[in-house]
């Protein structure tokens, strides 16, 4: 019912947002005599914030044309190496004059798979993380699907299946590459390496990097830990899940909408968020482009959610955040016991921000207690201060401080270098 209502509300705002539309040219028309006077830029800059905060946000564009290798410009091309319903693998392709190129003068650049988490946002949240690893590597990312937008033919999509699916994905890279993952991906990807591990796969990666993860989500509990630990299981599925509505591809599927999760998350910094808009009015009426700009940039991502799957999304919050499985010894994937004491040739490193209030200090640090037969030299820790969640994976602390540390480590040991 409730998707079906906010589905309903968009198409009645769909006559308002035309009138809007229609004032908003009027109002910046050079040819309107008051265009320059004070109420008239206020009555455009409410028409701006209006249309942005009432439109239905697609998908983004991931904006990567180009890149730097060795100091020359070259072409960037996402392309798709393998896919599935539920997701599709992309090599963000470096050519110059239809040719690959590459940074090393020997062998070839590092292979780099970034796990995208799939918690409500699209890939291309993850934009600034490709755009810093792209320079220097062979990129890939975990481009994962819309739940709306996957018939129900499809079938099921859970927590086992995101695990055979990160497998999948390091089976066509493969082995000796470096996997990264960002937030959500942290448990699942542990319990892939360590099954891989223990089957002595020769598609192992050489590196993993858990970056602002819930490996052991007890630990410095924030307050989204704390209501996923609050409530009841039986609260999240009769409180959070939802039936897609038609005309979606993916009618009549269960899911964890996309909106619900956003308005959680904004509700943690409504008072952030009231004031960014405030302030992006405040630079529309001012002219002041970079402002607006930097804004709109920001929240057109931010804006731009997903569907989660009612399965995954439910045993996410039953294995990961309430009853703590990996870190206890119980997680199990397909009835099959995941062991990250098996890990011992895989390179671990951890990153947390000092202010994460999404994950805790200690929360990704987990994994190396977990992976006790990594040798001490094969693992390293960072903690970044002054950054929060989203500032351990992009931003210019990410840029200046973080990511050097995570290329250092990802050349230390990475195979294909002679």
């Amino acid at each position: 019912m409730l998707y079906s209502l906010v589905e309903f509300q968009r198409a009645a705002l769909a006559p308002m947002r035309a009138l809007n539309s229609f004032q908003s040219y009027w109002l910046k028309n050079p040819m309107n005599p008051f265009v320059d006077t004070k109420m008239v830029k206020q009555l455009s800059a409410a028409s701006d914030v209006f249309e942005a905060i009432t439109r239905n946000y697609g998908k983004p564009e991931w904006g990567l044309d180009t890149t730097f290798v060795n100091g020359v410009e070259v072409d960037v091309t996402p392309e798709i190496v393998w896919e599935s319903p539920w997701a599709r693998l992309l090599h963000f392709r470096r050519t110059m004059d239809g040719k690959p190129v590459k940074k090393a003068k020997r062998g070839n650049d590092p292979r780099v798979l970034i796990v995208a988490p799939l918690s409500g946002h699209y890939a291309t949240l993850l934009r600034g993380t490709v755009e810093a690893f792209l320079p220097d590597n062979e990129v890939y990312i975990s481009d994962w699907s819309d739940a709306k937008e996957v018939p129900i033919a499809a079938g099921r999509f859970d927590l086992d299946d995101y695990i055979d699916h990160i497998r999948n994905m390091l089976n066509n890279i493969g082995g000796g590459a470096h996997i990264v993952a960002v937030c959500q991906p942290g448990p699942p990807v542990l319990a892939t390496i360590a099954l891989m591990s223990e089957d002595e796969d020769k598609n192992l990666p050489a590196t993993m990097c858990f970056v602002g993860s819930p490996i052991d989500a007890r630990k410095s509990p924030t307050i989204a830990n704390k209501l996923a630990d609050e409530r009841p299981f039986t609260w999240f599925k009769s409180n959070m899940i939802h039936t897609v509505p038609l005309p979606n591809l993916g009618a009549f599927r269960r899911v964890y909408p996309g909106f619900v999760q956003l308005y959680s998350f904004m509700s943690l910094n409504k008072d952030r968020h009231i004031e960014a808009h405030k302030d992006y009015f405040n630079h529309l009426v001012d002219g002041d482009g970079d402002g607006a700009s930097k804004h709109r940039k920001f929240y057109d991502e931010y804006l731009s959610v997903l569907d989660l799957t009612e399965e995954f999304y439910l045993q996410t919050i039953e294995k990961v955040f309430q009853e703590h499985h990996l870190p206890r010894g119980c997680f199990y994937h397909r009835d099959r016991l995941v062991k990250p004491e098996k890990i011992t040739k895989v390179a671990l490193m951890t990153v947390e921000g000092e202010l994460d209030d999404i994950s805790g200090i200690g929360q990704t640090q987990a994994a190396h207690d977990l992976c006790v037969n990594i040798p001490k030299d094969m693992k390293l820790d960072h903690i970044q201060k002054g950054v929060g969640h989203y500032g351990v994976f992009n931003g210019r602390k990410f840029r200046e401080e973080i990511y050097p540390k995570q290329m250092e480590f990802i050349l230390k040991y990475d195979k294909q270098k002679k």
